[in-house]
């Protein structure tokens, strides 16, 4: 039995009445789900709040699931609205109240206003890591989903397409963008 049907058949179990059965499915996707969010996400003390929020969204919808794409697949594009919905949602909240200076290491980027350019303190693949990283951060968020889902999460092209509802040309495109913004940022610091 393969995983899709494996997967298919403890949705039935669940659709069924059998809870327990979710709770098998939690255990099994938790650890991507949470990966998946964390490159959303940076406040680590919501990214466990926004992934648990993303499998009751999944429990709830659970009885629609007709079983037309991969269970995971369908979980991911749960999970990567709910994300999308956090941040929304938290840059509102952020965009209403003034950034007190004591508050900005709580924000995201808060590592970039501290001093870490010193020669001893940095070695070039830090740098590197460093620039690949913010390059990802400040690409628009459906740039950044099709390369995490890509690259981080090694998805297929027809995966992420399913996963953004979009056509494949499309994340094809937003892969292309996002590798040629972070290539270009990689340029920049080694003319640095």
């Amino acid at each position: 039995m393969s995983e899709r049907e494996l997967d298919y058949e403890l949705v039935k179990r669940v659709q069924a009445g059998e809870k327990a059965a979710f709770d098998l499915l939690v255990r099994k996707y938790q650890s991507r789900i949470i990966s998946l969010v964390s490159r959303m996400v940076k406040d680590q003390m919501e990214v466990e709040d926004v992934a648990q929020e993303a499998f009751i969204k999944a429990y709830r919808g659970l009885a629609n699931f007709r079983g037309d794409s991969a269970f995971y697949t369908w979980l991911y594009r749960i999970a990567i609205n709910t994300a999308k919905n956090y941040l929304v949602s938290r840059h509102r909240k952020a965009s209403m109240m003034g950034v007190d200076a004591q508050d900005a290491e709580q924000y995201d980027g808060a590592d970039l206003l501290q001093d870490h350019d010193t020669p001893e303190d940095l070695l070039v693949s830090e740098e590197v890591r460093g620039s690949v990283h913010n390059s990802i951060e400040t690409l628009p968020v459906e740039l950044k989903t099709a390369i995490t889902l890509r690259e981080f999460e090694g998805l297929s092209y027809e995966e992420i397409a399913e996963v953004m509802e979009c056509p494949i040309g499309t994340v094809r495109s937003r892969i292309f963008r996002a590798r040629e913004a972070i290539e270009n940022n990689l340029k920049a610091l080694a003319g640095e």
